[in-house]
């Protein structure tokens, strides 16, 4: 068996390849095997999976790639992930893909996917919108009209079908992957030194650049590992970090906020991996009607989502309470409007409730932490002074 230190730093050499070796090595193994990308926040990559296909998160360059083509594509007063994602785009790092995936997250995102077309990046580029309405029979079908659509994107590439056993099969292997995901952040809520939040990242967002099975065994690697003690206990307070479900934070960021004394015990860094709340139905006679079911019945709450019968406020005051946490930390990407427009609304919640906060903005490849430390820092010995 592993160190965890082995497989950290394994997973953070994943995590930020900005090249995707593993994916493309994996899709060379096999001619009917394809690369689709996909941008953050959620996409049931199920049915990827399902038609020999590999769906690989996209969650823009960090502070690992300089940007300069993908200034002249955006304004300045939008936020930072296109910029990178189109510099990938008009250099090598997207050649081996086969399709683009487009989550309707916002403006910007959808305005990307239309980028791509022009280029030509790709042999697809589907905008791929979400129901706004949760009834079943509306909401629902909306989004098996839109999973289908995929499904014939893929199958022009590789004639593979989708198999209804090939179907549940996937799904079963992607609920044991969120399973494992929720372990681990079940352990770090009562023993948070064990696993840092950094730490935590890693070993989450390498799981968008390989093979679920893969991933899979890596997890089930950390969690054993976390039965025994590591690290060292120390006198921070817990928070949630709420804001960050799209452009992702620096590390340094992450690094900055456990340094002034914070233990990360939940966040939105890569929600995707755990947007569903519930197992989705793995002996279905209709894999697309369960995906469905479990979007519209078992989705969390995020500002990319608009749900008048889901309080976004009511629900994070719950996840404040489940992980005995003692503030809040609203941290989103500079410009990004749904969560900039969600925030107002989620710390009326939180006052209402008692529960602390305190906010701040970032983009990708921020490269200045101090005043954030302080910030955070001061957060945590006021709550350790004063709550």
């Amino acid at each position: 068996m592993r160190s965890l230190e082995q497989i950290i730093q394994q997973c953070s050499e994943l995590a930020f390849d900005l090249h995707f070796k593993h994916a493309v090595n994996w899709k060379n193994h096999d001619a009917s095997r394809i690369l689709v990308g996909y941008l953050p926040i959620y996409f049931p990559r199920e049915i990827v999976h399902a038609m020999n296909g590999l769906a690989v998160g996209i969650m823009g360059t960090g502070d690992r790639k300089q940007i300069i083509k993908g200034d002249a594509y955006y304004q300045s007063y939008i936020c930072h992930l296109p910029r990178g994602i189109i510099e990938m785009a008009l250099d090598t790092n997207f050649e081996n893909f086969d399709g683009f995936i487009f989550p309707a997250i916002c403006d910007c995102v959808r305005n990307l996917s239309g980028m791509f077309k022009l280029a030509k990046k790709g042999k697809f580029q589907r905008y791929f919108d979400y129901p706004q309405n949760f009834n079943p029979s509306i909401g629902g079908q909306f989004y098996i009209q839109e999973l289908q659509k995929i499904v014939d994107d893929i199958y022009k590439i590789n004639k593979v079908t989708l198999d209804t056993e090939k179907a549940n099969s996937s799904i079963s292997l992607f609920n044991y992957n969120r399973q494992l995901i929720e372990e681990i952040y079940s352990i770090r809520q009562k023993y948070p030194w064990r696993l840092s939040a950094v730490e935590s990242y890693y070993m989450i967002r390498s799981g968008l650049a390989i093979p679920v099975e893969e991933h899979n065994l890596i997890l089930e690697e950390v969690v054993e590992a976390l039965q025994k003690d590591r690290g060292e206990q120390m006198d921070n307070i817990r928070v949630i970090i709420s804001g960050s479900f799209c452009e992702q934070p620096p590390i340094g960021l992450i690094k900055s906020i456990e340094m002034a004394g914070c233990y990360i015990v939940d966040d939105d860094f890569m929600l995707g991996s755990r947007w569903l709340c519930k197992p989705v139905d793995d002996t279905s006679a209709d894999p697309l009607n369960a995906l469905a079911n479990s979007f519209i019945t078992s989705s969390t709450f995020s500002s990319a989502i608009y749900d008048e019968n889901n309080s976004k406020g009511k629900k994070l005051v719950q996840l404040v309470k489940d992980r005995n946490a003692e503030g809040v930390i609203f941290s989103a990407a500079s410009f990004c409007d749904p969560a900039l427009l969600d925030r107002p609304n989620l710390q009326k919640a939180c006052d209402e409730s008692g529960i602390p906060h305190i906010n701040f903005q970032y983009h990708e490849n921020t490269g200045q932490f101090k005043v954030i430390k302080e910030q955070a820092g001061t957060f945590s010995d006021s709550i350790k002074l004063w709550a």
